[in-house]
């Protein structure tokens, strides 16, 4: 496994754009149509891809874990060819300032990143895929998070991260992939990853058509794609025609506060999620897991989580219109308390350089937030007892001409509503405002 994962590594190394040779029309990534092959900019050695099929949508496999996204998404990335192995590249880096008000607002410069290096063959019958997914916010982000108020979730310094979000793991995913085309209307599909993605909930927000503008975590993030980084996932997948059905085995302790290493844990909890992609522009889909122990200050405490999401993707003139609508609940096994989570979101892009975007959120809060930082007092016990919203908007334009990398600057606004119970903590009108610069490959 440790050869695996040196291999995924050098593949960022490897795609170097001024020195790696172009791909020619009769070299192309498993399940690329001649469609997506005129897509293709030969000249920079950049794609820009499009799926016509979700059985081709995941024989790409452009998105984390095995989730999926309407076929008509468009999926940038760097790419060349060794020998009978297809190369590719992408990720996202911000640089931001975030000033926040209230009592319990808080400033910070810092940055949110990752990166995804692939590799991709034909195996036997099928299509092998190798896959690492890795963030430097252990070293971006300092003291184990960054400001954001009403946010929920893990632990730092052996306390539960209250008003902050937790940078991710430097190892987000490692993880190969084999499918098999049982027919041409049937694939067979697996997944095995010592730290990856099981078949719970939508696209995780770093990697949403929805969010690719929006530097911040979601509040109902901990309610919906947490599991996004786990340890030991097994996913087996049938998809025929526009219809997929999972299931994941992995361990359900969420990562600890300790980010650069590679955690692991005995399989302990399950997912399962259907997923139905209907048309090249919609993608629904409906998960339900049994984590055990998520938190490490409540190991004794079992969830189940159930999500539903529908996505919406529509191409346009020099751009791309993305939405998403999605649900996620947590339910405790110990004592049945239930929150709830809802979000709405939306990212256009026009006029080749343009981002406009806005985020609602829903969210039932725990009474940790009455805690602040303060150690949680002996026989604590955390129920959710109120709701919050968040409505974000914000702009990105791109800037220069730096050949492979979209470099734009932009800014968003968030607000919120809180409850009167709330309101001596964080005043009536707490607000953000996040100032960024943003790079991605193209």
């Amino acid at each position: 496994m440790r050869a695996v994962c040196l291999f995924l590594i050098t593949v960022a190394i490897q795609i170097e754009p001024s020195l790696a040779q172009h791909i020619h029309p009769e070299q192309s990534m498993p399940g690329m149509s001649d469609q997506d092959m005129s897509k293709q900019n030969m000249g920079k050695h950049e794609m820009t891809m499009e799926s016509h099929s979700l059985i081709q949508l995941l024989q790409h496999h452009v998105t984390a874990g095995t989730d999926v996204q309407p076929n008509s998404t468009p999926a940038h990335m760097l790419m060349t060819t060794r020998g009978k192995w297809t190369l590719m590249l992408h990720g996202e880096a911000f640089l931001n300032d975030i000033q926040q008000n209230g009592p319990r607002g808080a400033d910070k410069f810092f940055s949110t990143n990752w990166i995804m290096p692939m590799a991709q063959r034909q195996w036997g019958n099928g299509t092998l895929t190798l896959r690492a997914m890795l963030s430097f916010e252990p070293g971006t982000v300092s003291k184990r998070r960054y400001p954001e108020l009403l946010q929920q979730g893990e632990t730092a310094f052996g306390r539960a991260i209250v008003d902050g979000q937790h940078p991710h793991d430097f190892f987000m995913e490692l993880a190969a992939l084999y499918d098999c085309k049982l027919s041409a209307n049937t694939l067979l599909s697996f997944y095995a990853a010592p730290m990856g993605d099981p078949a719970m909930g939508p696209l995780a927000y770093p990697h949403r058509p929805s969010a690719s503008e929006d530097p911040i975590a979601p509040l109902g993030h901990h309610l919906q794609d947490s599991t996004h980084i786990a340890d030991d996932v097994i996913t087996v997948g049938l998809t025929y025609r526009n219809v997929r059905l999972e299931a994941s085995g992995f361990h359900g302790r969420e990562p600890d506060e300790f980010r650069w290493n590679l955690d692991s844990g005995k399989i302990d909890s399950w997912s399962s999620r259907l997923t139905v992609n209907a048309g090249q522009n919609w993608s629904f889909q409906y998960s339900l897991a049994q984590l055990h122990s998520p938190e490490a200050l409540a190991p004794g405490t079992d969830l189940r989580r159930m999500t539903a999401s529908l996505m919406y993707n529509r191409p346009i003139q020099n751009g791309n219109w993305a939405s998403m609508l999605l649900w996620g609940r947590n339910r405790s096994l110990v004592d049945g308390n239930i929150g709830n989570s809802y979000l709405a979101e939306s990212t256009l892009h026009w006029a080749g350089k343009n981002y406009l975007w806005t985020r609602i959120e829903n969210v039932d809060r725990t009474n940790e937030l009455l805690l602040g930082e303060n150690p949680e007092p002996a026989g604590f016990q955390e129920r959710y007892f109120a709701r919050v919203q968040a409505y974000t908007v914000g702009y990105d334009r791109e800037i220069g001409h730096i050949p492979h990398l979209s470099t734009a600057v932009g800014a968003q606004v968030t607000w919120y509503g809180v409850p009167d119970i709330l309101k001596p903590i964080y005043s009536s009108h707490p607000a953000r405002v996040v100032m960024f610069l943003r790079l991605r490959p193209k």
